[in-house]
């Protein structure tokens, strides 16, 4: 039984703390909370859970290292704290315990990510002889493995386009989401802290181009772009109330660009409200289509992969690919696959107890193409 610590218990925590209580094979050992009115309280009580578990939650770093756990799920909020939470990590690391977790989104694609974020958690994970692994659903799994099972259907691809429409009316988080994207303010308002130059390419590049690696494309330049729209009526939905002319919903993208066309494409639909962005004027040629009607409630992701797939890498003959079956080792998963040129190889971890190091990929059995 592997022993689990939950690190905070927020939008994304409290789901993963509700689903390791639930888990048989693993045992809950401590529960960390930011917030002052959740240090205390029990752990059952944080996620909607009636049985209490015994374990309390603390807003205590270092005793939570000291208990020693196999791994913590980091769920914290840490893009805008970023050397807060590498030093929490890396204490975690350093000290045995691995980490898995949705922060830092970076980290999604650690090759990418730049050397001030990476290396320190290099460090700790040598230290401790211990796993950092990152992901979610977006960055995460819809740019990712749903996209490589979407491709693994096809003979030929053109270009990729990823596409999610984010209903965040229901998603009660007004002082970081709402601020941070835009919503309630005017086109004579500065520029949201989402959008400005660069900060798009910073959260999806890596996508873009681990994409782009590892389907042998050669990109340009990866760029971003954004949409904004206005509402003509006021909206009042569980975020915050929009007054008619403030911003109701966003459209931005990451693109990969090869010879001035953009041939990967990570785009996002985020709207307040149904009326911002009507399905079938939003909805283009994509490859796969995540979307969520609400967050609270839990009610989860549709994906759907949808073709035609177009645009502008080299064809490859069906009778040419050699898909290969996974072999799985204690500690990951490894996958051959063709890169529409050239076998290539790399680790899919299946458990926090994976590599010494930064890891990669998503915890799912990989689809050979």
């Amino acid at each position: 039984m592997r022993r689990v610590i939950q690190f905070s218990t927020g939008n994304v925590g409290r789901h993963s703390l509700r689903a390791i209580i639930g888990r048989p094979d693993l045992e809950l050992v401590g529960v960390h909370a930011a917030r002052p009115d959740k240090v205390g309280r029990d752990a059952a009580q944080l996620c909607g859970l009636d049985a209490p578990t015994g374990i309390v939650a603390t807003d205590d770093v270092d005793a939570l290292v000291n208990l020693g756990a196999d791994c913590v799920v980091y769920t914290s909020q840490g893009e805008t704290r970023p050397t807060e939470a590498i030093e929490q990590m890396s204490k975690f690391l350093a000290a045995g315990t691995n980490v898995v977790g949705t922060s830092m989104v970076w980290l999604v694609t650690p090759h990418h990510a730049e050397d001030w974020l990476r290396k320190p958690l290099q460090r700790a994970c040598a230290a401790g002889n211990t796993s950092l692994y990152v992901n979610g659903i977006d960055p995460g799994f819809s740019g990712d493995t749903l996209v490589h099972a979407a491709v693994s259907l096809t003979t030929r691809v053109d270009s990729i386009t990823v596409q999610e429409i984010f209903d965040c009316g229901n998603y009660d988080d007004a002082e970081f989401t709402g601020a941070a994207m835009g919503f309630g303010s005017t086109e004579d308002d500065d520029t949201p802290m989402m959008f400005l130059p660069g900060v798009i390419v910073s959260m999806w590049g890596g996508q873009a181009r681990s994409l782009a690696d590892n389907l042998d494309i050669k990109l340009d330049e990866v760029r971003q772009r954004v949409e904004p729209w206005y509402t003509p009526e006021r909206i009042d939905c569980t975020m915050m109330t929009v007054e008619p002319g403030q911003m109701g919903a966003v459209r931005f993208a990451t693109e990969g660009v090869r010879e001035g066309k953009p041939v990967i494409t990570l785009e996002h639909v985020t709207r307040l409200t149904t009326a911002a962005a009507p399905t079938g004027s939003f909805h283009r040629r994509v490859t796969p289509v995540c979307t969520a009607s609400s967050w609270r409630g839990n009610r989860g992701w549709r994906s759907t992969p949808m073709c035609p797939i177009r645009s502008s890498i080299p064809p490859m003959p069906a009778a040419s690919r050699r898909p290969a079956v996974p072999s799985m080792r204690s500690t990951g998963c490894v996958a051959r696959r063709r890169a529409l040129s050239r076998w290539r190889t790399f680790r899919c971890p299946r458990r926090c107890a994976g590599r010494c190091g930064v890891s990669t990929r998503c915890a799912l059995p990989v689809t050979a193409i």
